[in-house]
């Protein structure tokens, strides 16, 4: 028997008398840690798009109308050609022009030869400045974030929340979770900071706000 073995067999039988029906809200546990580092009121959108800048991540913002636009110019910006779009990404906001949609199945060779990756993101995060994706449509599964060399990701602002307690609420912890703040980055021993080693070295983040109803 493996070590890994030994100890999911103790997990099990310590959780043998568990309900599976049983959720932690439902355990009577003080929970008066502090769940937020917001202010009531603050600007969530806005200190998400201060904190991901923060990460050397670029970021813009834009409103459900001008989504479109904002994609084409953040891949022309960066001189991105094909790009790899999960199943479920809108197609209605895929701009036109010179860009090459690369959809599954992709192989990790196929990643590797393109020069990024467009994905939805299932909540953003505004004190740490993170995204999370959990593989839902339009995010793909991790390699397709994690290999190629560029990742742009659309955000919706409501789906920001304040903090990580209140992140968590929104996701469902049986979906495989990749939480991202900023691009792949790390630091030798001598902290001399490279990026692109464990995943894209390059990160484009698009906030979307609601559009303004028109004024009679």
């Amino acid at each position: 028997m493996s070590s890994r073995d030994t100890i999911l067999g103790r997990v099990r039988t310590a959780l043998a008398d568990v309900p599976a029906d049983e959720t932690p809200q439902d355990v009577p546990v003080p929970r008066n840690y502090r769940r937020a580092h917001t202010v009531p009121g603050e600007d969530l959108v806005a200190l998400f798009a201060e904190r991901v800048a923060d990460y050397r991540a670029t970021v813009h913002r834009t409103d459900e109308t001008g989504l479109t636009g904002a994609i084409a110019a953040a891949l022309a910006a960066r001189a991105v050609r094909h790009v790899a779009v999960p199943s479920g990404f809108p197609e209605t906001l895929l701009p036109s022009g010179p860009w090459t949609w690369h959809g599954e199945p992709l192989d990790v060779p196929d990643l590797d030869a393109l020069d990024g990756t467009l994905t939805l993101a299932a909540a953003g995060i505004a004190v740490t400045g993170t995204l999370v994706l959990d593989t839902g449509p339009g995010q793909g599964r991790r390699a397709l974030t994690l290999i190629p060399d560029y990742h742009l990701c659309v955000v919706y602002a409501e789906q920001i929340a304040a903090d990580v307690p209140d992140a968590l609420a929104l996701l469902d912890p049986t979906r495989p979770l990749t939480f991202i703040s900023g691009p792949s980055a790390t630091s030798d021993i001598e902290l001399d900071r490279v990026e692109g080693v464990h995943g894209p070295r390059t990160l484009d983040v698009i906030v979307v706000a609601p559009n303004h109803p028109e004024q009679p």
